[in-house]
């Protein structure tokens, strides 16, 4: 019976795997098989103590576990974890969802920032933390039609082992900034300086915040988020998003995809 009903799906409702182009023979609403999913690992490589990026054997012997950039340049979180790598099927999946509209993607990559939220938790002690998403600014919202981050947040939340609250209107973005394309540091900085405020104090006054987003590439927006809500009276700020674009890879992925958002992280690359 499963299989006539596989049969009878494909000529009816033919599809090929958005990821690998393989034809779908199960009813689903997400366009990507179950293999490519499977597919997508963890990072299991020596990453920053403090935002995550890749570390190379050069910056292990130097034995405090940081990356040059977090040495120059220290982000006002205390740590960031990403589940996975952004490239292959973890980068296909988030452009389904960001620039595809293909929604349900949101409960899939939810599941995988729980996975890093939940490293996070064994610090947070008995009170259980604020989750936060980067917020868009009005226009973009308008224009996209949602917030990838609230969207995995949302679906995150639900797969934690315990009940944590999510702040969607604590934190907004108060102005738009603009590409961060060709930037040097300092001008980086001085892009999404004071884009964001805290609505509402109380709701962050003393507690341990977790700023969540789909992708981390250079840390500056989630570092000027951590700013602002330690400015607030959060006690901690930590951050967590489900993919990473480790610096050393970026100048690649740009070279291939041509996609913006990820040349940008060429030019950050350069001038670092």
């Amino acid at each position: 019976m499963q299989a006539l009903l596989r049969n009878v799906f494909s000529v009816l409702f033919p599809s090929d795997c958005r990821l690998c182009d393989t034809p779908l023979n199960n009813i689903s609403r997400i366009p990507v098989c179950p293999e490519c999913i499977a597919a997508i690992a963890p990072v299991r490589e020596p990453q920053c103590v403090v935002c995550g990026d890749r570390l190379f054997s050069a910056q292990l012997l130097m034995g405090d576990g940081q990356c040059q950039n977090c040495r120059d340049c220290e982000p006002e979180f205390a740590r960031a974890v990403s589940f996975g790598e952004y490239e292959g099927g973890l980068r296909g999946l988030v452009h389904l969802l960001k620039y595809q509209s293909v929604l349900p993607v949101a409960a899939v990559l939810g599941g995988m920032l729980a996975s890093a939220i939940a490293e996070l938790l064994p610090g947070c002690g008995d009170a259980p933390p604020l989750i936060v998403p980067v917020p868009l600014h009005k226009s973009k919202r308008s224009e996209r039609g949602f917030n990838q981050a609230e969207l995995i947040a949302r679906a995150a939340v639900k797969r934690l082992p315990q009940p944590i609250e999510l702040a969607t209107g604590v934190l907004v973005r108060r102005r738009a900034t603009i590409s961060q394309v060709g930037l040097s540091r300092e001008e980086r900085i001085a892009n999404v300086s004071d884009a964001f405020r805290v609505r509402d104090r109380r709701r962050v006054q003393g507690r341990t915040v977790i700023v969540v987003d789909d992708v981390m590439t250079t840390g500056t927006t989630l570092s000027e988020c951590a700013r602002v809500l330690k400015q607030a009276g959060a006690e901690r700020v930590w951050a967590a998003t489900v993919a990473r674009a480790f610096q050393a890879a970026a100048t690649r992925q740009a070279a291939n995809h041509g996609d913006e958002e990820e040349i940008e992280a060429v030019a950050v690359t350069a001038s670092a």
